[in-house]
């Protein structure tokens, strides 16, 4: 989340292999032109994410009146809802995940802005429990973060500018998808203006995007020649 709005991305790739490798798209946006606009991607045990998600699309089809992702009036009370939602599913599959070791971890990360109040970021952990971003500390990643991280923390300030931002977040992704086959194209990618209430700039990039594939091999290319450029150790005596 930076001044200007908020850039949110998510790759599509889920149990991955050596020869086992699906991709679903791990981003839903819930928008209501000069109202809302609610960005959420999710990480985890994919079941329990589109459970998650299902139940708070059944929220809104629910009778009227009974608070759903649609009528709350903040974005505090659409990470509780979503947290709530992601407690009910684990609580209800955990116990039988658990008897076969499988993991039914699951995060979200909640961006956007509703009418009346300023843009904001959350991170709800799999517990439910969430926390929400500050001018300090502006960035959440969930997923596979160690290497996409470093780049982050160099260049994301509240004053980053949206294009710089774009950048960063995809050169992140593209570090991360060098080092761990979990992490792959396609990502899908939007980025919010902030005050708009309305989503316009929504891209996907797959392995044949020009831009893509220009920045890796512009990136590639930049951190070998600063490497290259950087100063010979000086042996003492030598």
């Amino acid at each position: 989340m930076i001044d200007a709005g908020i850039v949110l991305a998510s790759d599509s790739r889920t149990n991955a292999g050596v020869d086992n490798i699906s991709t679903f798209r791990k981003m839903k946006v819930f928008e209501r032109p000069g109202d809302r606009v609610i960005v959420m991607v999710n990480s985890g045990n994919l079941a329990v994410t589109q459970a998650t998600l299902n139940h708070l699309e059944q929220g809104m089809r629910r009778a009227e009146g009974a608070p759903n992702i649609m009528n709350v009036r903040s974005m505090w009370e659409v990470a509780e809802l979503v947290g709530s939602a992601l407690r009910e599913v684990r609580h209800r599959d955990g116990p039988f995940l658990m008897q076969t070791n499988v993991d039914a971890s699951a995060n979200f990360i909640i961006g956007g802005q509703i009418a009346g109040e300023e843009q904001r970021l959350f991170m709800v952990y799999t517990e439910g429990n969430f926390i929400e971003a500050t001018p300090e500390t502006p960035y959440f990643q969930i997923g596979e973060v160690k290497y996409g991280k470093p780049i982050i923390d160099r260049v994301i300030t509240a004053g980053t500018n949206m294009d710089d931002a774009v950048k960063c977040v995809l050169v992140s992704f593209d570090s991360t998808m060098r080092s761990n086959l979990s992490v792959g194209l396609p990502i899908d990618l939007v980025c919010y203006e902030k005050d708009s209430l309305h989503l316009s700039l929504v891209r996907r990039f797959d392995e044949q995007d020009p831009y893509m594939r220009t920045l890796r091999q512009k990136w590639g290319e930049g951190v070998r020649r600063a490497f290259a450029e950087l100063p010979r150790l000086e042996w003492d005596g030598h």
